[in-house]
This record gives C-alpha cells, structure tokens and sequence, in this order.
C-alpha cells in the first residue's frame, strides 16, 4: 500500500515552506521517524522524519520548490509499488512527527554527495546513520565516516560521544571532501535507484573576459531573510539614531569580574551588561518595547523583555531571543546567550527559541565597523546596533584623554517612535554603561 505524505505545519502556524535538501533518494528504505528531508520555513530551518516505515517511491518536490502546507511532498510504498493514487499520510499529527526528528533546526549545508558505501561498514538502519546536526557537523569537523561509527543511542542512533570515542581510538576513516558528504543516503540497496553519470567539469573561465558571470539561487534561509527584510523596509520608516558610549568603565569591571569568575570557568562578555542597560530603557520608555499590529492599526506594548540577539551563521543571520532578559542576573543571562549562540551555530536551535522577541540587538562589534543601520525585525518597532569599541582621543575636563569609546546605531519605526524618544532612550543607555555602578542600583 502506498502512502502519501503532505507537508505538515510543523506547529507554528505555516502556509508554506521551501524544500531545501532531500536526505533521502527515489528507492531508499527508510523506518518511520527517519529524517528525510529538510524544509525552510519563515521562522527556521526544519528537518522532517518519515511519517511511516517503507521505501521512497517519489519525490514529489524538488529541492528548492515552496510548497504549501497539505501540498503531498514524498509517497512511500514497497518496492515495485506504483506511486499512483497513494492515500495521505495523516498530518494531525505533523507536531508528533517534528518532535520526533533528530532536532527541529538542520544543518543547513549544500546539497549532499553520495559517498561509496565502505565495505568496514557498520549497519545502520535504511542504509544511513541515525544523527543529530549537531553530531553530523561534530563528525565532519573530526573527519569522522558516520557510516564507520557504531550507534549506542536509541535506535542506534550515532551521538556526539559515539563520535569523539570513535575519534579518540584513531579509527575515523576516509570522509568525501564534500563538507556534507556524510549525510547522503545509500543506494546500494535500492531498487528504484539510477546511477547517474558523472558531470564533466566546467571550462575554465578566461579571467577578465566579458560576460563571465555566475547566478546562484536564492533559496532557503537566504530567501527567507530576503522576504522578511523587504517587507520590513517597505513597511515600517525606518530611522537610525547614532551616539558613541565611553566604555571605559565597564571594561575596568568586566576585568576584574572575570578575574575574580576565573576559578569557576565563566567568562563574561560585553553583551550580559548591554542586555541589562537596554532593558531599563525600554521599561524607561515602553513603546520601544512593543509591535506594531498593522491590520488592527494599534501599537501593542509588550510587558515581557524578550530581547533577539543576532547571530551570524554560514547561512545567513538567525535571530535567538533571551526570554525575561529583566528576570534574570549577569551570570544568568552570560549562561544562556553561550547555549543560544552554540545551538545556532550548529543549527540545532528549536523553533520555541526564536520566537516570542519584543526588540532585537545586532552586534557587529566582534566583526568590526563604525556605524550602520540595521533593519527592523518587523513587527518589532526598534533594533539596536553594537559596534565594536576602540580607543579614542575625547576630551574630559578640558584635557585630551585616550577613553575606549563604542558607537551604537538605534533603527526604529517613526509610525511609532520620534526622534526625540530616539534619543532619550539612547542616553539613558549611554548613562548606565558609562556608569557601571550605577547600572546595578537600577537591577530588580
């Protein structure tokens, strides 16, 4: 029998999401639960598991396709089977099926090559081994053939440890130099697969001849950003405010707060005492704290302090939020910015922690840069910018001085916010990180 799957709405209230990578191929066994394909929706990156136990008999997206919620994607069946007139899989229960996968957010790499299969292969259900992102970036950063490593996770599912142990005892294997090689199914087994000739490799370009180009798609989470920042820019007037912060003072402490921090291994960062300053200016002055509801034409002000933080990935920058940053100390919230961060960067960050941002920060100052101006995360109505600090001549009580100065870059949307609140804002910011001391007497 076979059965039809339609992409589900993976619990956040989706329409459609793109198909970015097939883990799978035309002929593969698989159990249910196997992640098989990886979606791009407008909040993130999404590996999907198998709704059931059988072969793939179709694929019925193609990687890079936008397919609508209810649209059928894959149909499974037994081998030989027609995939004409399959009935659908039951999407009720599409959150279920999410949860099951190795991790809501994949790894969002380029397509993946088969790899021959070893013959000191271990055995792994369908062919290919069971693993989180997370492990599968681990593996490819060690050199690790996941196919080599023996699983002692639920189902046999491969995991970090298995990795590092597997590592450790110098028996990593060969691994395909594509960075992505060792997430490709095998097709040794399946009777529906087709062998594919290889590509001749392009000419080579003569350098600086005219008309030489190259056009890439726009896909998956680069169009995503895409459409989300046209949207905002087109929506919301944006403004930017820009004022410099003397640092000098929070860098002092922050020294010898790490020093005394030294023996219990936590290292404090600038961007603990950012959150706390930017949250008593926005109780300071709430309606940077809020959305913008266009459709029922009200400002909705916020009472929770949920504040995104921008993190540049490979592909592109997701946005984790730091839930009742006002709640919680400088230790609490150094703690959590570390684990956010972490998981976007191996892409294993669950949709539950993107979601919820009442006002978002842009650090480009570990990159460098003076000044920009950053795009709103719309609905929000303001997002600051931190740029990075360095020493400067001002001038204090009439003498040149060398102060460590940092500029900050504040959008806001004017349907909301005037200039003047712009700037008020800013200050009280600037007033607390200028004065550490200070910033601590205003901590709930």
């Amino acid at each position: 029998m076979t059965v039809a799957f339609k992409l589900p709405d993976v619990g956040e209230g989706i329409h459609e999401a793109e198909i970015v990578r097939w883990l799978v191929n035309v002929g593969d066994s698989v159990r249910e639960f196997d992640p098989i394909v990886e979606v791009q929706t407008d909040k993130a990156l999404v590996e999907l598991p198998a709704p059931t136990t059988g072969t793939i008999l179709e694929i019925k997206a193609e990687a890079g396709h936008l397919a609508h919620v209810g649209d059928v994607i894959v149909v499974f069946g037994n081998p030989g089977e027609a995939a004409a007139e399959a009935p659908s899989a039951n999407t009720g229960t599409a959150e279920a099926y999410v949860s099951a996968a190795s991790g809501t957010a994949a790894s969002a790499t380029a397509a993946a090559v088969s790899a021959p299969q070893s013959s000191a292969s271990v055995s792994h259900p369908a062919g290919r081994p069971l693993a989180t992102p997370a492990t599968r970036k681990l593996a490819r950063e060690l050199s690790v053939d996941l196919k080599l490593v023996p699983g002692t996770g639920k189902a046999g599912r491969i995991t970090k440890e298995d990795v590092q142990r597997f590592h450790a005892d110098g028996a990593s294997g060969s691994v395909s130099a594509a960075p992505a090689a060792d997430e490709s199914p095998s097709v040794a087994t399946a009777p529906a697969a087709k062998t594919v000739a290889p590509t001749p490799a392009p000419a080579p370009l003569t350098p600086g001849a005219p008309g030489t180009e190259e056009r890439v798609a726009l896909r998956g989470l680069r169009r995503t950003i895409a459409q989300r920042m046209v949207h905002s820019a087109f929506t919301a007037p944006h403004v930017t405010a820009f004022d410099d912060v003397d640092m000098t003072e929070l860098i002092q402490y922050r020294k010898r707060a790490n020093e005394v921090l030294a023996d219990r291994n936590i290292k404090l960062t600038y961007l603990p005492f950012l959150l706390k300053a930017l949250v008593s200016a926005l109780k300071a002055f709430p309606y940077l704290n809020a959305h913008m509801d266009d459709a029922a034409g009200e400002i909705v002000l916020k009472k929770d302090y949920n504040l995104g933080i921008a993190v540049d990935t490979p592909d592109g920058l997701l946005v984790p939020v730091v839930k009742h940053v006002d709640r919680k100390s400088i230790l609490d919230l150094a703690a959590e910015i570390k684990t956010l961060v972490d998981k976007t960067q191996s892409r294993t960050l669950d949709v539950s922690e993107m979601k919820g941002g009442t006002f978002t920060i842009s650090n480009m100052g570990p990159i460098g840069g003076l000044f920009a101006t950053p795009i709103l995360n719309y609905p929000e109505v303001g997002i600051l910018g931190i740029h990075k600090i360095e020493e400067k001549p001002v001038v204090r009580n009439g003498e040149i001085v060398i102060r460590s100065m940092m500029n900050l870059s504040l959008s806001f949307d004017h349907r909301v916010i005037d200039g003047a609140t712009a700037v008020r804002f800013m200050n009280h910011m600037k007033r607390l990180l200028e004065n550490p001391n200070l910033m601590f007497l205003e901590m709930n």
